[in-house]
């Protein structure tokens, strides 16, 4: 994870497994991203409801304009481009 704004931004909350997987791929191909967890950030976890038909699905990764919601690691190497 980053300190700096990398402009992938993944809402997460403890214990999600499928979180955990997308955070590991991730750190495999050195890709920089902020993690917000949802449980310590109400306004992540609203952002997460609006973009997930009032769900709390994690994780859910902004990239500028595009949410996607439970997104494999492929995914969202193809919309940071």
């Amino acid at each position: 994870m980053s300190d700096e704004t990398t402009g992938i931004t993944v809402y997460w909350r403890p214990g999600c497994g499928y979180c955990s997987g997308l955070f590991r791929q991730l750190d495999h191909l050195q890709v920089a991203y902020d993690a917000v967890d949802i449980w310590c950030d109400p306004e992540a976890a609203a952002f997460v409801r609006a973009t997930a038909s009032g769900n709390e699905t994690v994780p859910t990764v902004s990239i500028g304009a595009v949410t996607l919601v439970n997104p494999t690691v492929h995914e969202v190497l193809a919309a940071r481009q």
